[in-house]
């Protein structure tokens, strides 16, 4: 077979800092291919869920084959559609990615974060994230932001950026059958261990529901981060591609505590719609995206500890079937709102495809 034949049977690049375990490349690229049935190229850096320093480090000899790779890449696109989601490479300042961007046939740019405002990793000081998203929006063809505040900050710097939030494959999902609560209510928080921080937020609240309500909190991650008081209260489940679904379901309500900064504006909401894909009702911080998803499926907003205190205690204190009646509007509400299907006729667009392969 030669290289063209190749090409043309996989078409478009899909160039991500993670493989498939990192959230972002997962839920931006893989669960797009997977549903669309295109056919894709994956460059991911080293292939792993995140490209932190001691990540890095223990996989010198593949983040020199990866640089390496990423500096040919761009003499192989030309008549190719490529899509790259944040970076190519964490040691780049936009220089990686506005070259593949720029030689390919057509290019798209996605990005879920507010990479702009985004310093606090050590590598992110050196090699800056900022510089690296501007070049990149300033490289491509078409750039796809995962909220309405991303795209407002994008269209500074390109005029063609569109707004395809992050999505969910109801399939992908159990839906909570049994509302009823037994002696501990139980509260699920699932997420990276970068965010994990965020529970702290909510502490307060969690530990007075628990001493009112014996109240457990599942917290679903690959992290094993000490949670200070909430340790007492917390029951760790490692997240994986085939338990995460399941664990969901044992959840009573889900939340997603969120400090009110210039970054944590920019998140996509990502939890929510996972519990409303559950059936689960859900508690948010109203921060960025999270009020408006809040807002259409019928969630409830909280800010301070007060208002934590008195949402949670409002949803253990309903009875069954109002509980059941709440997560099924935000199971339907999230398929209606949220779902691949949804938003595949603008993800396709931004590829310049006009309809399914």
């Amino acid at each position: 077979m030669n290289p063209r034949t190749a090409r043309e049977q996989t078409p478009i690049v899909a160039v991500s800092p993670y493989g498939v375990d990192g959230a972002s490349s997962r839920v931006r690229l893989h669960d797009w291919f997977d549903h669309t049935g295109l056919p894709a190229e994956f460059h991911s850096y080293l292939g792993t869920s995140n490209n932190q320093v001691g990540t890095v480090v223990r996989r010198l000899p593949a983040v020199l084959a990866a640089e390496a790779s990423l500096r040919r890449l761009s003499h192989h696109v030309g008549d190719r559609t490529v899509i790259l989601s944040r970076e190519a490479s964490p040691f780049s300042s936009g220089g990686i990615e506005s070259s593949i961007l720029q030689h390919a046939g057509h290019s798209v740019y996605d990005f879920d974060d507010a990479l702009y405002a985004d310093g606090t990793a050590a590598m992110s000081r050196i090699w800056s994230k900022r510089e690296t998203w501007i070049r990149s929006l300033g490289a491509a063809d078409v750039v796809i932001a995962g909220s309405d505040i991303l795209a407002d900050a994008a269209d500074e710097f390109s005029d063609s950026v569109i707004v395809v939030p992050s999505c969910i494959e109801p399939d992908d999902y159990l839906v909570k059958q049994d509302f009823g609560i037994g002696s501990a209510p139980r509260a699920v928080w699932i997420g990276s261990p970068a965010t994990e921080a965020f529970l702290q937020d909510i502490a307060p609240a969690l530990l007075a529901l628990h001493e009112r309500y014996a109240l457990r909190l599942t917290v679903i991650s690959a992290g094993q981060a000490d949670l200070g008081p909430l340790g007492g209260l917390v029951d760790r489940v490692p997240w994986t591609r085939a338990a995460f679904a399941a664990e969901l379901v044992k959840g009573d309500f889900g939340v997603m505590p969120l400090p009110d900064t210039p970054y944590t504006r920019g998140k996509c909401s990502y939890k929510l719609l996972q519990y409303a894909a559950a059936g689960l009702p859900l508690v948010g911080s109203p921060v960025g995206a999270n009020a408006g998803v809040l807002a259409r499926l019928g969630g409830i907003a909280a800010t301070t500890p007060d208002e934590w205190v008195a949402t949670m205690s409002s949803l253990i204190e309903l009875g069954a079937p109002a509980r059941a009646a709440m997560g099924g509007a935000m199971r339907s509400g999230v398929v209606e709102e949220f779902s691949y299907a949804r938003w595949s006729s603008r993800w396709l667009g931004a590829l310049d495809i006009t309809e399914k392969v």
